[in-house]
């Protein structure tokens, strides 16, 4: 282990406690629960009026307009965020051109404020690259309006929410970061089942389950009201959707990969603030493929450049990393990057299945907001927006709420808030654009395009449903039926191996901590090797699933087992959405655990 993380497990343990002592005394109880195979624990119980899980766009926003209102009334109004990345931002990953409607509504004055809004889009290129030399420019007057990015701005996400946690912050809300959310509070109330709050994961834990020194039990922190903010696949999120059979139709997923280069502009004169230049087709020609990249060139000399793949593929060969690298041979791409250095790499995934996808938000107890939800509008490739805008829908029905004179009861379901957002514009948007990714699954690359032409043509009134169908860890073919595909070596220059980006990250994780990525069934990961010829050793970003050699104690061969990285581990979620039948659990590590973002 080392110094670095010795530091770091020391300096979180005593901000832990501190965190703890310091909350305001008049909400902390004593509370007695079985938690671990080592007993029962004492914990601490923490009482807030509002409970938000995840400190990005959207539950910073719940938590900005939820203070707003509470001062408009003159009313006292208790409202705590908790956050497992170590910093407000540090997990925080995506494109991003910023539509900024959603947040002149929340924050009129942000740029008196001195929001990171910077870098004005000025200019919007599509190229399809046809082959490994050739690209073909699509005539702007050819482009859906929807990806028409006149007054967007081109920011890092990361830094927005470092921003928006400072507007929190002055209005009184409580953030509490390197607190992973691990699991909801469930009680009983009027024989119904409701959710209380949540539990915090304990700290302190080794590798083999045994108390260290350093050891911190959780907290339980219950709330009027839980808001689901995770982002996309998150892991309290997934439990309640399913204890309350919340979705209507399966969820589908892409990866994001991501880079940010740092370009000496005085030696390369291709750099273009404001430029926004997106992508398809080359390399993955493989037309059932979803995946294309994006290109944002933001002041002073940064480029944010990134690669999506549909998580419903099916060639168990493809990796969606080496595609991303071989990307970055083409010349229409290599050129923007010369004379430059990256900076800064990342990977997450995001739902592409848009207004189909959409769960019933509402729960008793509690509600969802962005992400966590699947408000991505895919064909906009924005989703921040929406994120935003349902932080403040939800805002506005929690303090409705929690100001009648009449006290809220326990585990109350705050259903206006549906109904809100059914006549919102969030679900205009989406609805407009309901077919645009079925119709790529449908039919291709070429079919999707088309649709997406015509379908913009009449203002997304088809009358038609394309309705992605299964899951996404069903979609892999059997091995035989697949090419294997042959990436070429990296240069160091352009392209780098995976461990070598992994560093741009700053992912680090306590080794002596348990696994936070379970097997569910040890037998499947030697099916998916057997008969996908183990597709999670290529699809996973970080490089966390190797198939080694295994031997038994007199050094005689076994075959094969599957080896976990854990320490990699970019929080991404593509392992619990594309293994097949979905066998790895993904839950939370120590909190302050995983990658450390700035820029991305």
């Amino acid at each position: 282990i080392s110094l670095f993380q010795v530091f770091s497990a020391n300096n979180f343990h005593t901000k832990r406690q501190n965190i703890v002592a310091s909350y305001n005394n008049s909400f902390i109880k004593r509370t007695f629960c079985s938690t671990n195979q080592a007993g029962e624990e004492e914990r601490e119980e923490m009482e807030t009026d509002v409970l938000i899980v995840g400190g990005g766009p959207a539950g910073l926003s719940t938590a900005i307009k939820l203070a707003q209102l509470a001062k408009e009334k003159g009313q006292e109004l208790d409202i705590t965020i908790v956050e497992k990345g170590e910093e407000i931002g540090s997990h925080v990953l995506s494109g991003n051109c910023f539509e900024p409607t959603a947040l002149t509504e929340l924050i009129p004055d942000w740029k008196e404020k001195d929001a990171p809004l910077r870098t004005k889009v000025t200019k919007d290129e599509f190229r399809l690259l046809l082959s490994d030399k050739k690209s073909f420019k699509i005539p702007h007057f050819l482009l859906p309006k929807y990806i028409d990015n006149h007054d967007n701005y081109i920011i890092s996400l990361s830094e927005l929410t470092r921003w928006l946690a400072t507007q929190a912050e002055d209005l009184g809300v409580n953030l509490f970061t390197g607190f992973a959310a691990s699991k909801p509070i469930y009680s009983q109330v009027n024989n119904e089942k409701i959710v209380e709050g949540v539990y915090t994961n304990d700290f302190g834990i080794n590798k083999h389950g045994e108390k260290k020194d350093n050891f911190q039990a959780g907290v339980l922190i219950k709330a009027k009201q839980t808001v689901l903010a995770e982002g996309c696949r998150g892991s309290v999120s997934e439990e309640i959707m399913k204890e309350y059979n919340l979705k209507i139709n399966n969820q589908h997923y892409g990866l994001g990969l991501k880079e940010v280069w740092e370009i000496d502009t005085s030696k390369n004169s291709n750099f273009k603030p404001g430029l926004v230049h997106h992508t398809a087709f080359w390399p993955a020609t493989d037309t059932s493929v979803y995946a294309g990249s994006f290109m944002y060139h933001m002041e002073p000399n940064l480029i944010h450049l990134g690669f999506v793949v549909g998580l419903d593929y099916k060639n168990p060969y493809l990796n969606p990393y080496e595609e991303f690298q071989k990307l970055k041979t083409h010349p229409q791409i290599q050129k923007f990057l010369e004379n430059g250095e990256c900076i800064s790499y990342g990977a997450r995934t995001l739902n592409e299945g848009g207004f189909y996808s959409i769960p019933k938000l509402t729960f008793p107890g509690g509600l969802m907001v962005g992400c966590s939800a699947g408000m991505l509008n895919v064909a906009k490739v924005k989703g921040t927006h929406n994120a935003i805008r349902s932080g403040i829908l939800a805002a506005e029905n929690i303090f409705d709420a929690l100001s009648k004179d009449e006290p809220i009861e326990q585990g109350k379901e705050l259903k206006n808030y549906q109904k809100d957002f059914d006549n919102s514009k969030i679900i205009k948007e989406l609805h407009e654009t309901r077919n645009f990714q079925g119709a790529f699954s449908k039919g291709g690359l070429f079919f999707g395009l088309l649709h997406g032409f015509f379908s913009n043509l009449i203002g997304g009134r088809e009358p038609w449903k394309f309705i992605p169908k299964g899951i996404d860890s069903q979609k892999f073919l059997p091995k035989e039926k697949c090419k294997p595909i042959e990436y070429p070596k990296k240069d160091g220059k352009f392209t780098f191996d995976i461990l070598e980006n992994l560093a741009r990250s700053g992912t680090n994780h306590d080794h002596d901590q348990p696994i936070h990525l379970k097997v569910k069934n040890e037998k499947t990961p030697l099916v998916s090797l057997e008969k996908y010829a183990g597709p999670e050793e290529r699809f996973c970003p970080a490089k966390v699933y190797e198939f080694v050699d295994d031997v038994d104690e007199k050094g005689n061969d076994k075959g094969k087992k599957l080896q976990i990285n854990a320490q990699n581990c970019l929080h991404c979620k593509c392992c619990s959405i594309k293994m097949i039948d979905e066998y790895i659990d993904w839950t939370v590590p120590e909190g302050s655990g995983g990658p450390k973002y700035t820029i991305l």
